[in-house]
């Protein structure tokens, strides 16, 4: 697999041999959503807290007598099937909402997003990026003058300069090599990766 490599004007000076396993695989849709679903799920906290019947602080006295009021029996106020009850199967904080993935699993997966970007001509390879100073304006105008107004951009080793100009750019995400992950991939209308991160990309996942 060739892929083409522009420089930072955005002109083509060369291709670059990258892995087939990587960016030739066929795209295997069922899969590439198992692997981003669970990845935003293993991100997800279980931060959310509900009372069972036992932890409402409502008197336990019977509302009314059992019989004689032509009314359904009554136990107590914090009952499950009364307005401002408990619940009877309340979301607590421990909760696990994680999903397991094989790592081969996840590298196919990977892989799959990784060759339709490339098929969909999304992924931009650049021999590097940089800027002098972290200026916002400066990284901006360099990105516009790449056509990439919406990207993701993974370099091998975060650059302070890189990372302090992007980071008020709410349409482009800078992150290393080793932070790629399959919902980013997906998310960003285009890919920005440098050649050294092509090849770190490699030894990870290929």
């Amino acid at each position: 697999m060739e892929l083409k490599v522009i420089n930072q004007q955005g002109q083509a000076v060369e291709s670059l041999q990258a892995s087939d396993a990587l960016f030739g695989r066929e795209y295997n849709e069922a899969l590439v959503h198992q692997v981003v679903t669970a990845y935003l799920a293993n991100a997800r906290s279980g931060n959310r807290a509900q009372k069972d019947r036992s932890e409402i602080a409502k008197s336990t006295r019977k509302p009314w007598r059992q019989k004689g009021t032509g009314r359904a029996r009554g136990g107590m106020a914090s009952s499950p099937i009364w307005r401002g009850g408990g619940k009877v199967f309340p979301n607590s904080p421990e909760e696990n909402f994680g999903q397991k993935v094989n790592r081969k699993m996840f590298r196919a997966g990977v892989s799959a997003i990784l060759s339709q970007l490339v098929r969909d001509e999304r992924l931009v390879v650049v021999d590097s990026l940089t800027v002098d100073s972290p200026k916002t304006k400066e990284f901006a105008a360099k990105v516009k003058s790449l056509g990439l107004e919406q990207a993701l951009v993974i370099t091998k080793e975060l650059d302070e300069n890189l990372y302090l100009s992007s980071r008020n750019l709410t349409n482009v995400l800078v992150i290393e090599a080793a932070q790629a992950d399959p919902y980013s991939l997906v998310r960003f209308k285009k890919i920005v990766i440098t050649r050294d991160a092509v090849k770190q990309l490699e030894e990870q996942w290929a």
